[in-house]
């Protein structure tokens, strides 16, 4: 192994990256990951930083206790109470959290962390190596529902030496590692089915947790024992759950909520040129548009219907109307920023009616009614009756069914959708093969679309089981990745449409990471 300790150059491959930590011991820079046409919010990070006060923020689902190590529809919590191991700068380049600096074995299946050792949990006990072994193991857990499990289990020893440096050995090398530091959290063993549950959160992050009102608001303080100094500024974070979207609007609006990911597109357009607040765009691609189609219900299993679906779609109305302009029309899950990119593929499927119509005759259909699910969030309602609109024009009726968010999560899980259902993906913001191998839609090994393909899981393992993302080889993977996608299309891709968040004036330093964890180290709010 090579160590490495210093600051990287510009100039250094991704691959390179992963055989080198990078040194953090002090305070951590909590970069945001934000559109860098955001000149407002630069030019706000003048102000001189103040302690003080309690951020309210808005959210239009609630948080569930369950779902505390998956992907789900509400991440606020998880990086105000606890921290990851590392995290990535807009560039995906790892950067320090709990880990000070990491070292990856030549053949790319181990890698061994110095961890920090001025780390508290919130119940005073001291962090140690011990707790990264718990973390992956929960991850492993298949209980826990982690999107991210299939990387967890490629780690098949631990090798401790002392309390704080860590070695993992690895079946295989991966080439999306650092995405699991970078959503993998590090809980309390001890109080972890208390947390799943929802009565207490123990972490070592910069926030500890007070009071929860399932429905209504979760209360987190100011944890005094923070390991990085003078953090954090605020005295205390209250999130409110609002899932009417003129009240949530409205509590912004009144200076009731200072802070929020959930407003409506054409919401955030018309508060756009407000100068009381400031609209901040996240162009990592965190989520996108999509339908999902259960290829095994009636109708759906042909895949020209599928293809029809996808070329009835009016993706750019739906951005418009919908989305208030935020947003890609695409036809690939991946957003620009991602080494599976193209614009080709993007653009693989516009609007084409009578191209579906021609479609639909071919698979011997003329009319046909399918079950619409979505959830009953007004944005996601929203899309759902525009997608239903545009399937209606080619010749498919569709009859919505509204569902709760957390219900429609285990549905995803369970492989327990309908021929149809519209919701909003993540995991293309990061290394490709972490979409094909982690997140429910697309999994290789086990999809919601109960979709399978020998072809499908041999190139989606070939991208994996790789050190790099970004050469050329593993380039022409992600293409035959996307060929069978856009052909197959079990997952017909929208829109690409990170979160756009709306803050008050005086609300300064609040960022999310790859997985929309909030985090408010460096957050305050001016006098």
């Amino acid at each position: 192994m090579t160590a490495f300790n210093s600051p990287i150059s510009a100039g250094v491959s991704r691959r390179s990256l992963l055989r080198a930590g990078l040194a953090g011991a002090g305070l951590l820079t909590l970069a945001a990951c934000r559109s860098a046409a955001d000149t407002t919010a630069s030019a706000a990070g003048a102000a001189t930083p103040r302690r003080g006060g309690t951020l309210t923020v808005a959210a239009g689902i609630d948080f569930t206790p369950s779902l505390l190590f998956a992907q789900s529809a509400n991440t606020l919590v998880q990086r105000l109470v606890f921290n990851t191991l590392t995290r990535y700068d807009d560039q995906l380049k790892p950067q320090p959290e709990l880990a000070t600096s990491w070292q990856l074995g030549p053949d790319g299946k181990s890698i061994t962390f110095k961890l920090r050792e001025d780390v508290l949990f919130h119940s005073g006990r001291r962090f140690t190596a011990d707790d990264v072994v718990f973390a992956v193991r929960n991850l492993q857990n298949p209980s826990r529902s982690s999107q991210l499990r299939s990387t967890a289990a490629t780690v098949t020893d631990f090798r401790k030496n002392g309390d704080h440096e860590l070695t993992l050995v690895l079946a295989h090398p991966v080439s999306n590692l650092f995405d699991l530091f970078e959503f993998m959290i590090i809980a309390d063993p001890a109080t972890v089915e208390d947390a799943l549950a929802g009565r207490q959160l123990i972490g070592t992050g910069p926030f500890t947790f007070t009071r929860r009102n399932p429905g209504s608001s979760i209360s987190l303080g100011r944890n005094d024992k923070y390991w990085a100094p003078g953090r954090p500024y605020l005295d205390g974070v209250e999130i409110r759950i609002i899932s009417q979207a003129d009240a949530l609007l409205s509590s912004l609006k009144t200076g009731q909520s200072q802070l929020s990911y959930g407003v409506q597109g054409k919401d955030v357009a018309a508060l756009k040129a407000d100068p009381q607040y400031r609209i901040t765009p996240y162009d990592t691609g965190a989520g996108a548009y999509y339908i999902g189609v259960n290829v095994t219900a009636e109708h759906v299993g042909d895949k020209r219907v599928r293809q029809a679906i996808a070329w009835a779609v009016d993706r750019d109305r739906l951005v418009q109307q919908a989305l208030g302009g935020y947003g890609l029309p695409t036809s690939a899950p991946w957003p620009k920023s991602s080494p599976a990119y193209s614009d080709a593929n993007a653009a693989h499927y516009t609007h084409n009616p009578d191209k579906a119509r021609e479609l639909l005759k071919q698979a011997g259909v003329d009319r046909l009614t399918l079950p619409f699910a979505h959830s009953s969030d007004p944005g996601n309602t929203a899309v759902a009756q525009i997608l239903q609109y545009d399937l209606k024009q080619v010749g498919i009726e569709t009859v919505l069914q509204p569902t709760d968010s957390p219900t429609m999560q285990k549905q995803l899980i369970a492989q327990s959708m309908p021929a149809l259902w519209t919701l909003s993906h993540g995991f293309a913001q990061l290394h490709p093969a972490t979409l094909a191998v982690s997140a429910y839609p697309f999994n290789e090994a086990k999809n919601s679309s109960r979709f399978t393909s020998p072809a499908y899981t041999q190139i989606v393992q070939q991208a994996w089981q790789r050190p790099d993302s970004d050469s050329a080889e593993a380039k022409v993977l992600y293409q035959q990745i996307t060929d069978v996608l856009l052909d197959e299309e079990f997952v017909i891709d929208l829109a690409i449409a990170g979160e756009v968040e709306v803050a008050a004036a005086k609300v300064r330093g609040a960022t999310l990471n790859k997985f929309n964890y909030l985090n408010l180290d460096d957050a305050y709010l001016t006098a």
